[in-house]
């Protein structure tokens, strides 16, 4: 061990291991760079302006910042043999997410026929339908179930739902599961007899709600097919159970099997694919699934907190997609470790809203 033989000085060994020479980083690395507001003294601050001081500060705004980018170049792919066709692009997001106020985003990118197709679960098919029938309340993380539950009152997160929004849903969705069994029935004697599954029931209920503040009246308004593999899974699914009793010995027949060969479809006719994924769970794997059928997504945007120490689907990064064929080698390809109400509509502002506000200006 090298010492100094100074009394009282420090000795070569210590300088040695904190001062370790560095290596010169390779040509081109990016340094960190900081958002200054003194740059934008005196005009307003633009999404613009936002992203890209965030590019280059690292941790999970560089990775909102490679989102952006990642679905700004979904969005200006063409194909060199046919301009007119681009990415097809699907969209992934679970029910707590259309609960919240994020929903108007979603809603802004199915009227706009930004996407191509959505897959979601019962939760995110019924919420927006509720919603039109029922307001949500902001409520607290920390208010006791058994309170809430002595009220009547449901909490989601932060927000809470009075039960009475789904005895209106009820009122709502049961005479049309009458008249769509009845049509059901009535067609067993024709040349084309109706095979309801998850995304006619689905496109339906968009027309018959008939609200523009529907994502799915936007779908059903622009034929954007909405699949939900898991419908029974929420309170639609109550609905379907109770409607076994009041139909019976009739029974009203929905077909996941036509609606798997029809989002797979989708993905292999896709000239190019894209996945913007909110949340996990079945969500995220069905979309992804569906793509391994053309061997992988060009470009994939994750936006989840799920972390990937336990194995499960929703938690892993998109590099364990391209293992299973679901994201090709080489795609583009970011998870961003965000909250998606808290990142999600800068991210749009930044990309499929940006043309629009540009277009409005006078």
């Amino acid at each position: 061990m090298t010492t100094n033989s100074e009394p009282g000085a420090l000795p070569s060994s210590v300088t040695d291991a904190v001062l370790v020479p560095s290596n010169e980083m390779p040509e081109g690395s990016q340094k960190v760079e900081e958002l200054d507001f003194d740059k934008f003294a005196g005009r307003d601050i633009t999404v613009d302006d936002l992203i890209s001081g965030m590019n280059n500060m690292g941790f999970q705004a560089s990775s909102i910042g490679e989102a952006v980018r990642i679905i700004n170049d979904m969005r200006a792919w063409r194909d060199p043999e046919d301009p007119t066709t681009k990415t097809t692009i699907f969209l992934g997001y679970t029910s707590n997410l259309i609960s919240s106020g994020l929903r108007g985003t979603l809603r802004y990118l199915a009227q706009h026929s930004h996407i191509s197709a959505i897959v979601t679960t019962a939760g995110g098919i019924e919420e927006d339908l509720i919603k039109c029938l029922g307001d949500t309340y902001i409520g607290s993380f920390s208010t006791p179930g058994a309170q809430l539950r002595s009220k009547g009152l449901n909490r989601i997160g932060n927000l809470i739902v009075p039960n009475n929004n789904y005895c209106l849903f009820e009122d709502w969705v049961v005479p049309i599961l009458d008249k769509m069994l009845e049509e059901q029935e009535a067609s067993k004697s024709t040349d084309e007899p109706i095979n309801w599954t998850p995304s006619k029931v689905i496109h339906r209920l968009g027309k018959e709600i008939n609200d523009e503040r529907s994502v799915y009246y936007w779908c059903y308004k622009n034929n954007i097919p909405v699949f939900c593999p898991a419908l029974t899974d929420g309170s639609l699914g109550d609905m379907l159970y109770f409607h076994t009793f009041k139909a019976s010995p009739l029974q009203l027949k929905i077909d996941i099997v036509e609606d798997i060969r029809k989002v797979n479809t989708i993905a292999v006719r896709a000239k190019r694919a894209g996945m913007i994924i909110l949340g996990g769970g079945v969500v995220k794997h069905h979309i992804a699934n569906a793509c391994l059928m053309r061997n992988g997504a060009e470009s994939a945007v994750y936006i989840n907190t799920a972390q990937e120490f336990d194995g499960s689907d929703a938690g892993a990064r998109p590099d364990e997609a391209v293992s299973w064929g679901k994201i090709k080698v080489g795609a583009d390809s970011v998870k961003v470790y965000v909250e998606a109400t808290a990142c999600f509509p800068l991210i749009v502002a930044a990309t499929f809203a940006k043309d629009a506000c540009r277009s409005s200006k006078p």
